[in-house]
C-alpha cells in the first residue's frame, strides 16, 4: 500500500477526531501484537503490502526473523518499528533519513540526544508544511468564494462566474 493509501486509511478511521498520540496508538491497536507473526499478517494489521514489508527489511530498517521454512516471522519489536517507520513516512521524512535514524537507534542510547534534535527538526519541517497547507487552503477558499461557492466538504460545486483562473 502506498504512503497515500495508508493516509488515507488513518484519517477514515479518525473521522472527527482531533489526531492525538493517543488516537494513532488505537489505530494501530499493539496491545495485542502476537509474540510472531507471518508477512500476511502484519501487512493487513498496518495496512501495508507485502512488497512494503520487504523493501523495508532490505532497506536495513527492520530486523525479521525467519522459520525453518524460510518464512519471515515479525515478532512484536518488529511491528512496533513498522509503525513507527509508516508513521515517520506519513510525515514526509525520507527514506535517507529514517535509514539514519534507525542507526542511530541501533547504536544505542547515547545516540539520544543526535535522535531527538533529528525528530525536533523533523518537527519544525511538519510545522512549516501545516502553514503553507493552510495558506494553499486559505487560496482555494477564496476562489471557490469568488467562484460563488463555500468551501468545506459538502460544498455544491458551481460553474464559475467570470473568475479568473
Amino acid at each position: 500500500m502506498a504512503t497515500g493509501d495508508l493516509m488515507t486509511k488513518v484519517l477514515d478511521a479518525l473521522g472527527d477526531a482531533q489526531p492525538t498520540a493517543e488516537a494513532i496508538h488505537d489505530i494501530t491497536d499493539l496491545a495485542e501484537v502476537p509474540s510472531s507473526m507471518t508477512i500476511a499478517e502484519v501487512a493487513d494489521r498496518l495496512a501495508l503490502s507485502a512488497h512494503t514489508l520487504r523493501y523495508y527489511e532490505r532497506a536495513g530498517l527492520v530486523t525479521v526473523a525467519r522459520d525453518s521454512q524460510g518464512h519471515r516471522v515479525y515478532d512484536a519489536g518488529a511491528v512496533r518499528r513498522l509503525v513507527f517507520l509508516t508513521r515517520m513516512r506519513l510525515s514526509g521524512m525520507s527514506m535517507r533519513e529514517l535509514r539514519h535514524y534507525i542507526e542511530l537507534v541501533d547504536a544505542g542510547e547515547h545516540t539520544v540526544p543526535e535522535r531527538t534534535a533529528m525528530l525536533a527538526e523533523h518537527r519544525a519541517t511538519i510545522v512549516r508544511r501545516l502553514r503553507e497547507l493552510t495558506l494553499s487552503l486559505v487560496a482555494v477558499d477564496y476562489k471557490i468564494a469568488a467562484y460563488g461557492g463555500a468551501a468545506g466538504s459538502d460544498v455544491e460545486h458551481r460553474p464559475p462566474r467570470d473568475a479568473a483562473a
